[in-house]
């Protein structure tokens, strides 16, 4: 951090961090795109599955990282309409403003830096997150100061504090919003994972990788909390203030800190935690942990790359991912399978094959994405040096974002086939696999039979606490699919198999209860098939929050307020009276 810009006014300066402005599903001049919109699964998942899409909103969690961290003033909004943002800084005085996003977005960047220099022209704009690595991005915005990386260590610099204090945690959750079936289950206390970010960056360094990229390349990382016991302390403050027992853990292959994580395997079998982890990881790094290390950790759910079939990617050498991908799931484990369109070996003639074998994982969750070389990333550099690139009049910087078009010239696939295919991948693995719900049951059922009786009353509590809904809620879900299956023979055999496994479970309660619960489900699925067909599209929230020391700013300047406002009545008095004398 040599010749690190400082505040003049350190921490006494007033800051506002901002993602970008919505909406975001829908199209418009700014970059904003319906096919893109601001659900993870709805965006890259389940994106073909309609009313059993799996859908929900997560926090721009970087910029609250950061606000946790500065002792300065600071005011967090997140998703605001234009209107919103605009009265923000019409309204407010700010000393720095601090906005994240990713390179899609932009053309929003640049029509928000406008606005602050027209509304807050003293104050000092930043900009962060993955737009960072876009090319001449300090030539296409108005910015003062361009942060790639670690974000908290930069303003903590910025604003004239201690850059080797700890990092505090925020105590968030990872979703909101959830909704499927044409339903917002309730949302009780404990349903929902908190959000634990313990490093960034990744060591492994795919050539694709935004991430890796924006932390320094391969071989580059920040761990927030370097041993098990830092990682273990925050998260039974996660425990404790938001009442959780699972944590969706936001690290990009937490696995491969071994040592991190078999530490905290200890702590939490001497405490007796029965915590559930969603964690990233990739093939190698699970490989290195036995079944029983990976279910005491907790470990309930894995986001994890199947790249394909004679990928480079090293993180797949030697692992059978089929073999590994089915013990997992027989152990409970529920797996989201990553695969990619478009690799250098893919084309037409083979493309066909290459999907069949990606649904042939039969995970609970697959996303497919085209591959896509980012700004910043080493196969944008190759492409450019290749000079394979498409240039911005040909194709925008918003429809970058791996659910249309490359953004590059393939070898192979040509005139847009590339979004054909990727549509058919989504397709035949629902048409396939079916529901991404009905597997997610399926394997949480097999977890359940499998250790509903483990000597371990840690491992049982667990288990238990995730196979609460199956018998009930779950139970009525598939109950309401075999019904809208009720005219595709294999795919309502496949409920139906499911549907019996669960009564034989579970018994009479979920024989009375499936039909009831059933029945109800499947007129909202209907109505949510209904609502979907005539466009309807979900868009999150706006949060606006202040940080400790925002909170007191403003005790203050309302004291200061009143203060003024009881003296100028005071004098107002006073002028009256001596009038009247």
């Amino acid at each position: 951090m040599t010749n690190h810009p400082v505040h003049p006014m350190k921490k006494r300066a007033r800051v506002l961090l901002t993602s970008v402005f919505g909406p975001y599903a829908q199209d418009d001049e700014y970059g904003s795109r319906k096919i893109n919109p601001m659900e993870l699964y709805q965006n890259q998942v389940t994106r073909f599955q309609g009313p059993f899409s799996l859908r929900m909103f997560h926090r721009s969690f970087g910029l609250m990282l950061i606000q946790i961290n500065l002792d300065a003033p600071c005011s967090l909004l997140d998703f605001p309409s234009l209107d919103r943002f605009i009265r923000e800084i019409r309204e407010n005085t700010y000393d720095v403003v601090g906005i994240g996003s990713i390179i899609p977005n932009i053309g929003k960047v640049i029509q928000m830096c406008k606005l602050i220099r027209s509304h807050l022209p003293n104050a000092s704009i930043v900009i962060g997150g993955h737009v960072t690595n876009k090319e001449n991005i300090d030539r296409l915005v108005d910015a003062d100061h361009i942060v790639k990386g670690d974000g908290v260590a930069w303003f903590r610099k910025y604003l004239g504090q201690d850059t080797s204090a700890p990092v505090h945690h925020p105590m968030a959750y990872s979703a909101y919003g959830m909704r499927i079936l044409g339903i917002t289950p309730p949302d009780k206390p404990g349903d929902t994972a908190a959000i634990l970010i313990p490093s960034v960056g990744c060591p492994v360094g795919c050539n694709f990788c935004s991430t890796s990229a924006l932390f320094g390349g391969k071989g580059s990382f920040i761990n927030f909390y370097e041993t098990g016991d830092a990682l273990f302390e925050v998260m039974c403050r996660l425990e404790k203030q938001l009442n959780v027992q699972s944590f969706f853990i936001m690290d990009e292959n937490f696995l491969l800190h071994r040592k991190r994580a078999l530490r905290l395997l200890e702590l939490m079998q001497a405490n007796q935690k029965s915590w559930m982890m969603y964690v990233f990881s990739s093939a190698r790094a699970l490989k290195s942990y036995t079944i029983e290390q990976l279910v005491g950790l907790g470990v309930s759910w894995i986001w994890m790359g199947l790249e394909g079939k004679k990928s480079q990617y090293v993180k797949l050498n030697n692992v059978d991912t089929h073999e590994l991908v089915r013990t997992l799931q027989s152990h409970g484990i529920r797996i989201l399978g990553s695969s990619i369109i478009g690799l250098e070996n893919h084309s037409p003639e083979n493309m066909e094959q290459i999907i069949e074998d990606a649904i042939g994982y039969k995970t609970d969750f697959h996303q497919f994405m085209l591959y896509t070389p980012n700004a910043g990333t080493p196969l944008y550099e190759k492409h450019k040096v290749d000079g394979t690139l498409l240039d911005e009049s040909e194709f925008s910087p918003a429809d970058a974002h791996g659910q249309y078009r490359f953004n590059y010239r393939h070898r192979h696939i040509k005139n847009g086939q590339e979004e054909q295919f990727l549509h058919r991948a989504f397709q035949r693995d629902f048409e396939v696999n079916g529901p991404s719900l009905a597997r997610l049951i399926r394997t949480q059922l097999a977890g359940w039979k499998k250790y509903r009786h483990h000597s371990d009353p840690r491992i049982r509590k667990r288990f238990e606490f995730e196979a609460k809904p199956l018998a009930t809620a779950y139970a009525g879900a598939v109950w309401a699919m075999r019904q809208w299956y009720r005219k595709d023979a294999k795919m309502a055999g496949q409920m139906d198999v499911l549907l019996k496994d669960l009564y034989k479970a579970f018994g009479v309660k979920s024989r009375l209860i499936a039909p009831l619960a059933g029945r109800f489900l499947h007129i909202t699925v209907k109505r949510e098939q209904r609502r979907l067909a005539n466009g309807y599209s979900y868009e999150p929230e706006t949060f606006y929050e202040k940080n400790p020391a925002a909170i007191a700013l403003e005790k203050t300047v309302c004291k200061a307020q009143t203060t003024t406002a009881v003296q100028a009545r005071w004098v107002k008095c006073k002028i009256q009276s001596a009038a009247n004398v």
